[in-house]
């Protein structure tokens, strides 16, 4: 092993051991029992860990290509992490997904349940969850001091978070009282069954408290002001897609590929129903019960087989799929989370496999028009085989395990959306409307999320409120009216933008980078080209910046 890939090595043991959570994510074992630490100091020695891992890959000598690449990438990463450092980024990190109050509920959804030990592990997370919490409760209140605080509508909606998963919502179950069901069903001795109910109490204590203080201590001090502005903005887009945009360009792209998705819309809703419109279209879609799964189970079997189904039938013919990642799962999340889908990875040693989270919200019956593409966005050709596979190349730990650039990544699985059409699993209508619905979404994303944060107005060409700027309910009402979906879901999506700023471009700007380097490909090699070779070779580097990622396919072509 070389020096580089020994540092990459070391920086993932050492990054384990400060952040358990992200061990667990990762699959490291050893961590089981620990709670990561976001209080300043615990912060600090994340930063500080950056900084010597930069020093160390400066001062190494390099052993080829693979170094190289390996190098490039933990330089530029972590480099944008000092960057987001520096600037305070920890402050503002309260949000309804992803944030530290986030990473400590959902670490459960990860831990396995099968024996004593595994709920020896949860008992002890449990009961670490009041400090868990108190360290973050310390940045927030560093930020107070600071005068860098989150929104008033996130702090708002994480209180909603907390209190739902607290128990503390009429009809909704603490999420972890169902972890207490499950342990009292599991025949655990008397003492191991104590030390869960223990955890229990004192998780459901500690985050109805942590509500308490987002309404009564944190509320009066947060932000009036929603939107990111350009400077910060540019920074957390530089971080979500390893690339520095000219954001006025793309906002106006933005708008170019949704005008270019509608046109596509209007042809697809005329092979619906002959002469329907758009929204006549989507109507009998969302609507025909016959186009539609009635219940959570039956949904979660149907969207199993979809994945089962692509896994089985791209292997060997469009992609070589490692044996390792032929099983992924659907999961059906707990309630109070965001209700956009996702995707967690297979641990390092493959025993927890690939997973996809669709969560329901307040849904029993699920039309099927929309979700055949978002499970290939999440599963196979999407996030699994990206995420999934990158565990499985002879790249450094680094690489394999720490590495994810929302642009790479949420960039290929939209790009994976449209492969799908191409190579004809799309080729029932409501499903190929879903796509573009997806595509829609997903370019009305570059337009909303740029122009709220950077306070932009709404060309004066455009039929929808021309001239006006950018604000949270006209977001809303934007994105209901472009992609037919609920305004249930739509109203979480923005909420979630405005708290993550930038992220929401990732995906259409990086598919954007995924459909040029293959454009490029194919320019270079014309009929030689060959779409699963360009895919191994692709995927083969690993996750990286978008810049990067041009400049190394650049490389590998030269």
């Amino acid at each position: 092993m070389s020096r580089i890939y020994d540092i990459a090595n070391e920086h993932v043991e050492a990054i384990a051991a400060i952040d358990p959570l992200s061990a667990t994510s990762i699959g490291i074992a050893g961590y089981e029992t620990e709670m990561t630490d976001f209080s300043p100091a615990g912060q600090a020695r994340h930063h500080a860990r950056e900084k010597q891992t930069l020093d160390a890959i400066a001062a190494a000598p390099g052993e080829g290509e693979a170094d190289r690449v390996a190098r490039d990438v933990m330089r530029e990463r972590l480099g944008v992490s000092q960057d987001a450092h520096a600037a305070g980024e920890r402050y503002m990190s309260l949000r309804t997904l992803g944030s530290p109050m986030n990473r400590i509920r959902s670490v459960f959804d990860q831990m396995p349940r099968a024996n004593e030990q595994d709920w020896s592990n949860i008992a002890a997370r449990l009961n670490k969850i009041p400090q868990a919490l108190g360290s973050y409760r310390a940045t927030l209140d560093e930020g107070i001091a600071e005068g860098r605080t989150a929104s008033q509508r996130q702090t708002h909606e994480c209180a909603k978070q907390a209190e739902t998963w607290s128990g503390q919502v009429a009809g909704q179950p603490s999420f972890f009282d169902g972890i207490a069901k499950h342990a009292a069903s599991s025949s655990l001795p008397e003492a191991l069954a104590s030390d869960v109910a223990r955890g229990v109490a004192a998780a459901n204590e500690a985050y109805a408290g942590f509500a308490r203080y987002l309404r009564e201590s944190y509320m009066p001090h947060a932000a009036e002001r929603e939107g990111a502005g350009r400077e910060r903005y540019a920074l957390l887009s530089r971080q979500w897609n390893g690339i520095d945009l000219d954001l006025d360009e793309t906002y106006a792209w933005g708008w170019d590929e949704l005008h270019r998705i509608e046109e596509d819309m209007i042809a697809t809703a005329n092979r619906i129903s002959p002469g329907a419109s758009v929204a006549e279209a989507r109507h009998i879609i969302e609507t025909d019960p016959a186009r539609a799964i009635e219940g959570v189970d039956a949904y979660q079997a149907w969207l199993q087989q979809i994945h089962d189904e692509a896994l089985d039938q791209l292997d060997g013919v469009h992609f070589e799929i490692d044996p390792r990642i032929k099983r992924m799962e659907v999961m059906i999340p707990p309630p109070g989370g965001a209700l956009a889908p996702y995707y967690s990875g297979p641990s390092e040693d493959f025993s927890r496999p690939g997973r996809t989270w669709f969560p329901i919200g307040t849904r029993t019956r699920f039309p099927k028009w929309s979700e055949v593409t978002t499970a290939y966005h999440e599963g196979v050709p999407g996030h699994h085989l990206q995420v999934g596979a990158t565990r499985c190349l002879d790249l450094s730990r680094f690489q394999r395990v720490s590495t994810f650039v929302s642009g790479h990544g949420e960039g290929w699985a939209l790009y994976a959306e449209r492969l799908m059409a191409e190579l004809g699993y799309l080729e029932n209508p409501d499903y190929y409307m879903g796509m573009l619905s997806m595509q829609a979404l997903r370019a009305v994303r570059v337009i909303v999320d740029l122009g709220m944060h950077l306070g932009l107005p709404i060309p004066a060409g455009e039929a929808f409120h021309p001239g006006e700027v950018w604000n949270h309910d006209l977001a809303i009402d934007f994105i209901v009216e472009k992609t037919g979906l609920s305004r249930e879901f739509m109203t979480s999506e923005i909420v979630r933008y405005l708290g993550w700023p930038a992220q929401a471009i990732s995906y259409k700007v990086g598919e954007r980078r995924w459909l040029q380097a293959r454009e490029d490909a194919k320019r270079r090699e014309g009929a030689p080209f060959d779409m699963k070779r360009f895919h191994t070779r692709a995927l083969g580097l690993g996750p990286m910046g978008l810049a990067q990622l041009e400049t190394e396919l650049a490389r590998m072509a030269g």
